[in-house]
């Protein structure tokens, strides 16, 4: 285990609640037919909400489960991605291109862990650095 193992731990772990969610709410597309505003429609055509208020409805059908899961799959290929470098990325990383690729990946993970900075298991220490 690197040093940075407890971040992808934690990203992992947020990515598998909000797939939980997502699979919970049905796993569909949504949609926002154009006959009925402030509708959204699951993939049935059942209405999986009724919102009429400040374009809520037209959020709530891009934010569907469906885009979420294919969003968490990109997320864990670039959290696999770091996984492999992860103690590369150091304060004082070498000047080559497996540091280099180590420093780059883990500043996109650490924004993906400022995402939940509101959680509980955050740490401060998991900000993204900006090394020159």
């Amino acid at each position: 285990m690197t040093d940075n193992s407890d971040m992808i731990d934690f990203v992992r772990a947020r990515l598998a609640e909000e797939e939980q969610i997502a699979q919970a709410a049905g796993g569909d597309s949504w949609r926002c037919p154009a006959d009925v505003p402030g509708e959204v429609h699951d993939r049935s055509g059942a209405i999986a909400f009724s919102v009429r208020h400040l374009g809520f409805d037209q959020h709530i059908a891009f934010q569907d489960p469906a885009y979420t899961r294919r969003r968490i799959e990109t997320n864990r290929v670039l959290l696999n991605e770091y996984a492999e470098v992860a103690d590369k990325d150091t304060d004082r990383p070498d000047h080559d291109f497996p540091s280099g690729r180590a420093v780059g990946l883990g500043f996109a993970v650490r924004q993906m862990a400022a995402e939940h900075a509101s959680h509980p298991d955050y740490r401060a220490r998991w900000l993204p650095r900006f090394i020159q």
